[in-house]
């Protein structure tokens, strides 16, 4: 088994396209972190400020149930999480991912894809769901990113 696990969230589709690639290049194991209730157009509606992303985006404490469980974690070094910006961070499932394990020692390195924003405020509300982890810089990516430019970036991290 692979010491390194690719773990994403895609609510639309363009976040998993980038993790596959990722997982594939570097030859690391693929999770895709479900939501319990999955989101709805309607749930991803930013313009609706009563939108379920919008409301779970004002809350900091809101934390998305999650369907299922990565159950063998502890096999992993290094933890490459996946994920839109939304609001110019993490949507708050990421939060609920990395607070379901222990991720002591490991190397947990955001990636992203966007609309047009940076990682803004992203390791500033992840850090707290993963303090004894080494949480990296982490970096946004297009969806259709080469597999060659992904592994160099990777290995970086994995060394």
């Amino acid at each position: 088994m692979s010491k390194t696990l690719v773990a994403y969230f895609s609510a639309s589709g363009v976040t998993a396209k980038l993790a596959q690639n990722l997982s594939e290049a570097i030859g690391a194991d693929l999770y895709t972190i479900e939501p319990e209730t999955p989101y709805t157009e309607a749930d991803l509606n930013w313009m609706d400020k009563n939108s379920r992303s919008s409301v779970e985006m004002k809350d900091p404490s809101s934390r998305p149930a999650i369907r299922g469980t990565c159950c063998t974690m502890a096999a992993y070094d290094t933890v490459f999480v996946g994920f839109p910006i939304w609001w110019y961070m993490a949507p708050t499932i990421i939060n609920t991912f990395l607070e379901a394990y222990d991720l002591t020692g490991k190397n947990v390195i955001p990636f992203a894809t966007s609309g047009g924003s940076g990682m803004g405020k992203t390791n500033e509300y992840l850090l707290p769901s993963c303090p004894a982890a080494k949480l990296a810089e982490g970096k946004v990516w297009k969806p259709d990113t080469d597999a060659d430019v992904l592994a160099v970036w990777a290995k970086t991290w994995m060394e």
